[in-house]
């Protein structure tokens, strides 16, 4: 039986990213990092979109060759359709549709959320079905009760804050740089997570999540200290920080799993990625009986493996889409239930 051939495409912010598939097995990916943002402390948008541009045709190209393989071989284009930066967003879809369109084969448009989440079984022919979802990035910190491949339930969310929105700036207040993440979750396995209780949100009845306020502790906490004691105790500072985050997204994702009767967690999201979550998350799963999914650390971050994986899957359906679809900033999973 023909595997199709999935040509995935990913420019939904900074990450210019190709991919492909046969059938649900990878072949190879290409994920381009845009370093022109480092010294913005922050992604610019017109830049990103600008880099794309130049970008994606040479990672596809690259892609293809690396595969041993030609456009003539691709059976289907999956691209991310949203949620990011419109721009960006825009680069990516029109490449795809105009492959789409040259090499007469489906085009599948894929939320990037969704893709995320199913980063965890990239490979694997089944999707486990039903989990708790724990997403959590720069963009999003959401509890999701996933059903099924397309039945999902937000039972929890930030009030403000998305948890790597955080990092990033708290980085900033700590004069360390950007992206913030990795360069906090490095500096703290050098220092002590306990050598400040910073402070940790929760809403009683609630799984919602707010970071805003912790943020603003750090601020106080550092605008009260000599710089040479910052210095002396940056790596501290940032530990402490981290467990603040760390705790409160572990202990709100072992709750909701325990109330609505899980036995699988899934993590997702390019937070996914921090050493002290997966560490936290494995020790009280394990503790409470569940089993615990983390992604590849190749796929916490955008990537185009998750796009074409799900355009697989789409692919499985029928599920193809117009050349007419538009790019969606604000893309949200469908949920419901």
């Amino acid at each position: 039986m023909h595997q199709p051939i999935i040509l995935g495409i990913e420019t939904s912010c900074d990450e210019t990213a190709a991919a492909l598939f046969r059938g649900h097995e990878i072949i190879h990916h290409i994920t381009a990092t845009q370093l022109v943002h480092t010294s913005y402390g922050g992604v610019v948008p017109e830049y990103a979109s600008r880099e794309h541009n130049k970008l994606l045709g040479p990672v596809v190209r690259g892609v293809l060759e690396q595969s041993d393989m030609t456009l003539a071989d691709i059976d289907g284009i999956a691209v991310t359709q949203g949620p990011g930066l419109a721009g960006s967003l825009l680069v990516g879809l029109s490449y795809a549709k105009g492959l789409s369109l040259g090499l007469k084969v489906p085009l599948y448009g894929i939320n990037h959320i969704e893709g995320h989440i199913f980063a965890n079984f990239i490979g694997q022919s089944e999707l486990p079905t039903p989990f708790l979802c724990l997403l959590v990035s720069g963009g999003h910190t959401q509890l999701i009760n996933v059903e099924s491949s397309r039945s999902y339930k937000l039972i929890g969310q930030t009030r403000d804050d998305a948890a790597g929105e955080a990092f990033d700036k708290v980085a900033r207040l700590l004069g360390i740089g950007y992206p913030g993440g990795p360069l906090i979750d490095k500096l703290s396995k050098t220092g002590d997570h306990s050598f400040h209780q910073f402070s940790r949100s929760s809403f009683p009845d609630s799984y919602d999540f707010s970071f805003s306020g912790l943020k603003t502790n750090v601020l106080q906490y550092i605008n009260k200290q000599k710089p040479e004691f910052i210095r002396t105790h940056l790596e501290d500072i940032a530990a402490s920080f981290q467990e603040a985050v760390v705790d409160v997204l572990a202990k709100h994702t072992i709750k909701a799993a325990k109330d609505f009767g899980h036995e699988r967690i899934v993590l997702a999201g390019g937070v996914a990625a921090n050493s002290r979550l997966r560490e936290k998350m494995t020790e009280l799963s394990e503790q409470h009986g569940q089993e615990l999914y983390q992604p590849d650390l190749r796929y916490c971050t955008d990537n185009a493996a998750m796009i074409a994986y799900m355009g697989y899957w789409k692919s499985l359906l029928g599920s193809s889409d117009s050349l007419d679809i538009a790019a969606i900033p604000n893309l949200k999973l469908s949920f419901g239930g």
